[in-house]
């Protein structure tokens, strides 16, 4: 199964593609889509849609895996980011490939092992599960294949679930 994760933005949209088959994680690229600052929101939000098309012919994954929102200090920058996170769920929408929302802390959960991991420790543990010799950058590439990670194990685990239940069933 090949995931794309993504970690929304405005200015920055990271990106992470990762295949997935029987509990091996495999990178495959990440890198960032990139608005210019000082440009008004509606054609920074029409290159992000139009990127991330492109990202989605490109890979051809089976799933997007998408981070939640999170507000903390600063709901300026939170509401712009929320928009380019409509125009992410739209483009993914659009392109009929499942897609899948997870908090920041089920991230960090499913790739440290513990929800309020510090973001160098999931770099760290993102370098190491997908055997890559150096931490990916930038940070917001690092995030989505974090997200695409987190996917895949929230994945397997689901299966495995899934399968419990159909044994207990039969």
């Amino acid at each position: 199964m090949r995931i794309l994760g993504i970690d929304p933005g405005i200015g920055t949209v990271g990106f992470g593609v990762v295949d997935s088959e029987k509990g091996k994680n495999q990178y495959v690229a990440c890198g960032v889509i990139s608005t210019p600052p000082n440009t008004a929101l509606s054609p920074r939000l029409d290159m992000i849609y139009k990127d991330l098309n492109q990202l989605i012919d490109a890979f051809a994954p089976d799933a997007i895996s998408v981070e939640e929102l999170f507000f903390s200090k600063n709901i300026t920058t939170g509401i712009a980011v929320a928009h380019g996170r409509g125009v992410i769920l739209l483009s993914a929408y659009r392109s009929g490939v499942p897609v899948f929302e997870y908090t920041p802390m089920q991230v960090k959960q499913a790739v440290v092992g513990y929800g309020n991991a510090k973001k160098q420790q999931v770099i760290y543990m993102v370098q190491r599960l997908l055997n890559m010799k150096s931490p990916p950058r930038p940070d917001d590439a690092a995030d989505a294949l974090a997200l695409a990670i987190c996917h895949a194990r929230s994945r397997t685990s689901m299966l495995a679930q899934a399968a419990e239940g159909d044994k207990e069933c039969s």
